[in-house]
């Protein structure tokens, strides 16, 4: 027995140390929105490892990160929720959970999935793991601005009703819900800052945006620039700005403009005005560099084949350059030193050295849009 037991060890010392062993910090996945597929990339080889098909309409996905990088969970527009292995590089379970989703978001401890629907409406809820359904909130309305919240909560808004709720999982599997009202005509988006205080819904039926300090025992709508816009001749919104593409530069937001031509800079404490930057074209997503010093901007078609970076401490547009037509998405490797972005009719991703401005790398793709590194696990609201 005891010359079994011996031998069963160097067996398994032996396997582990021929086994490959598999780091997923430095990996990323990349929507092929027209496909169905995800690219699997790695960050320091600035190349693509894996495709990963049968994830159904990508047309407007995102995903979330599990707490310990190795799956992905990828929301997609016909209603699928797809979990993803980034270590087998496959599909490691997939749901069609409704009729048309927009988004989605894992609650901090891990454990719980949900997904926000524009049909049939409302959010529904699912374990890590299995995929089972944990929760079905239905909400009378087109649910947009879905976001992870501390203490198992999660906090999402109405596109039809103005309203924003939060549900709390803290004592199990049946929410707490918590309604508050009057939060403004058609919120379109959604943010909440990393410390998960402050939640930002976008307004896409009047001027201005709309905040909740989530620390308050009892959440009350701040308007916020109720103002901007007025008086100036609108245009029309070729595409809405994404403000899960905002920008927190320390002790400012940077926000995209609804159909104008700028974005929007808001103090993170007292969420007032302090200045506006002339941009290119209508801003999609304004993103901060991670050490918060310039915010990268794309636009809206027809002028989506520009890139402009502005510098934070002037507020002035320090660079524009043109990687080519359909940039739609840019993602900041975690320490910022390189930023790649899909260009889609290019059925590109290009890596660019964010000091220098410099293309370090091509990466093919087909038509790649959404792009997110495991390094998203460990933060609020990604």
């Amino acid at each position: 027995m005891k010359q079994f037991v011996l031998g069963l060890a160097a067996s398994l010392l032996m396997t582990a140390a021929h086994a490959e062993p598999t780091a997923t910090g430095d990996l990323g996945l990349v929507i092929e929105r027209a496909t169905g597929s995800v690219l699997l990339v790695d960050q320091s080889d600035r190349a693509a490892l894996a495709r990963i098909e049968g994830l159904g309409d990508l047309s407007h996905a995102s995903l979330v990160y599990s707490p310990d990088e190795r799956f992905a969970y990828v929301f997609g527009r016909d209603g699928g929720l797809t979990k993803v292995d980034i270590v087998t590089r496959q599909i490691a379970k997939r749901v069609v959970q409704a009729g048309n989703a927009i988004g989605g978001a894992i609650s901090d401890e891990g454990t719980l999935v949900a997904v926000s629907n524009y049909e049939p409406g409302g959010v529904r809820v699912f374990d890590a793991v299995t995929l089972d359904l944990v929760a079905d909130i239905p909400t009378g309305s087109k649910t947009i601005g879905l976001v992870d919240a501390p203490g198992r909560r999660f906090v999402f808004t109405m596109w039809d009703t103005g309203e924003t709720w939060i549900a709390d999982f803290a004592r199990g599997t049946d929410p707490q819900i918590t309604k508050i009202t009057g939060m403004g005509k058609n919120p379109y988006d959604a943010l909440i800052t990393a410390n998960g205080r402050t939640y930002i819904t976008g307004l896409f039926g009047q001027d201005g945006l709309t905040a909740l300090d989530l620390w308050a025992d009892t959440p009350e709508p701040i308007r916020v620039l109720p103002g901007y816009g007025r008086g100036q001749q609108e245009m029309p919104v070729y595409k809405m700005p994404h403000l899960e593409g905002w920008a927190h530069t320390g002790a400012e937001f940077v926000l995209p403009a609804v159909g104008h031509h700028q974005v929007l800079w808001v103090d993170a404490d007292t969420l007032t005005e302090t200045g506006r930057t002339q941009t290119y074209g209508q801003p999609v997503f304004a993103m901060a560099r991670p050490d918060g010093r310039q915010v990268w901007v794309n636009f809206a078609h027809p002028l989506n084949d520009t890139i402009q970076v502005i510098d934070t401490v002037s507020k002035q547009v320090i660079h524009e350059f043109k990687p080519g037509p359909a940039v739609l998405h840019m993602e900041f490797t975690p320490r910022g030193h390189e930023v790649w972005i899909s260009v889609r009719d290019a059925n590109k991703i290009m890596v660019y050295d964010t000091h220098s401005f410099e293309k370090l790398r091509e990466i093919p793709a087909d038509s790649p849009s959404g792009i997110f590194f495991t390094a998203r696990a460990h933060r609020t609201g990604l």
